[in-house]
């Protein structure tokens, strides 16, 4: 309901009149469908893509104008969700020199908004992001017989991936992007933010990235920002400063704070996914650890330093002395929600997919198990993963074992309480598409 006819949303609005500020900033046209697709694959629920929302209409950017503020007028143009998403996408496909996608005046990261001010900067965090959204929305289009757009998609992520892996491989890892002259960003031949931690972690949940170079990027990130083992995880380093960059507002920031170079931490989350997906139990773990507020309290020196709530996931933490492990803004944060996220699906690996629940845990061998309890309906379900078990199931519930360590089980609605014991050392042989029924003697 906050997306203007020509595809692109207002950044931010007040709700009580809908005024808001019009933009150049690129990831937001990629965002809706996004959370589209996670909403539809998770609940299920395909009725949403047909609810109907009207555009709003306003003044069109001048050149060189990187933002307007005003209340728009709500259009008499409505559109399904399926659509709104499918023209923001749309509007996502303008390509820059290096066939990547347009930074615009801020990509995820709204302080470098001088980047692709002119028109033709890239962003190769975008170019995995959106391939993602791509990836994960055609289905979604191809069962809606969207032909056009499915064969114009298809075509954009195959070009997509080849100028990503021309273009973004820096040698060792994966730069950020490219300034309107041409010149890298977040690339070894910088004195200042030489390594972001999106893009290396992007590259791997896309599963776009080539995956030795996966792996090496993400090597390197974590040797370069969070290796230092101060309890901060950097998004990218070195700060900006004194260079003769000028990606933004960014720099106006002193060195270490906030996005210039602190632990970003909605962005800095994504690490732990990335190594979840390498199967690296261990490091992800160490970083969720790292993250968690509460352990940067955990005697007095160390609450003197963070300074903050350790109850709820500060924003940002600083990186540079003499300030270093003080806790930046507090509670506002969308962090939170990723951190959860991060600790059940990445590490735990639960995920819901309509009335199936998937379990494909990334954790340390050190564990011996741990617990998860869900509803599903009128149904709690109690479902236990323990090294050395065998699977023990009493209530008729399907368990389909995908790996050894990756099972599937079908949520039914039966009432009161469902129990359920699963193997976590992979002492289950694999079998593929197989079922496994009940042990009612177990």
């Amino acid at each position: 309901g906050r997306q203007f006819l020509e595809g692109d949303f207002q950044h931010w609005w007040l709700p009580a009149n809908g005024a808001g500020v019009r933009t150049r900033i690129s990831d937001d046209v990629v965002w809706l469908a996004n959370c589209v697709q996670h909403y539809v694959k998770v609940t299920g629920d395909v009725g949403i893509l047909e609810e109907s929302l009207a555009f709003i209409e306003g003044q069109s950017l001048r050149p060189g104008e990187h933002d307007a503020f005003f209340p728009p007028t709500v259009s008499d143009r409505h559109a399904t969700v399926y659509e709104h998403c499918a023209v923001a996408l749309d509007r996502s496909l303008a390509e820059g020199p290096h066939g990547l996608p347009l930074f615009g005046t801020g990509d995820w990261n709204d302080g470098m908004n001088r980047i692709g001010e002119a028109g033709t900067g890239e962003s190769i965090w975008l170019g995995w992001f959106l391939f993602a959204t791509l990836k994960d929305f055609m289905p979604i289009a191809e069962k809606r017989g969207d032909a056009e757009r499915v064969k114009a998609w298809r075509t954009r992520l195959e070009t997509l991936q080849a100028a990503l892996e021309e273009h973004g491989w820096d040698g060792q890892w994966y730069r950020r992007g490219y300034y309107d002259d041409g010149k890298p960003l977040g690339s070894a031949l910088n004195d200042e933010c030489q390594i972001d931690s999106i893009a290396q972690s992007w590259a791997v949940i896309s599963g776009a990235a080539l995956p030795e170079r996966a792996r090496q990027a993400m090597e390197q990130s974590y040797t370069k920002l969070a290796g230092q083992h101060d309890g901060v995880v950097r998004l990218f380093t070195p700060p900006f400063d004194k260079s003769a960059q000028e990606p933004g507002y960014i720099k106006a920031y002193p060195p270490g704070v906030r996005e210039n170079g602190g632990q970003y931490t909605h962005g800095v989350i994504w690490s732990i996914f990335a190594h979840a997906e390498l199967q690296q139990a261990e490091r992800a773990l160490e970083l969720f650890n790292t993250l968690n507020p509460i352990n940067h309290s955990a005697d007095e020196a160390s609450a003197r330093k963070y300074r903050v709530e350790p109850y709820v996931i500060a924003a940002d933490v600083y990186s540079v002395a003499p300030h270093v492990g003080r806790g930046g803004w507090t509670w506002y944060t969308g962090s939170a929600g990723w951190m959860q996220r991060a600790g059940l699906e990445a590490i735990l690996g639960v995920t819901r997919e309509g009335s199936l629940l998937r379990i494909k845990p990334c954790v340390p061998q050190h564990w011996n198990g741990f617990e998860i309890s869900t509803q599903f309906g009128g149904t709690r379900y109690h479902i236990t993963l323990s090294r050395g078990a065998a699977i023990q199931n009493d209530d008729g519930v399907k368990i389909q074992t995908v790996s050894p360590m990756e099972f599937v089980i079908s949520l039914v609605d039966t009432g009161g309480v469902q129990t359920i014991v699963l193997p976590l050392d992979g002492s289950v042989a694999a079998k593929e598409d197989t079922v496994i029924e009940p042990a009612h003697n177990a």
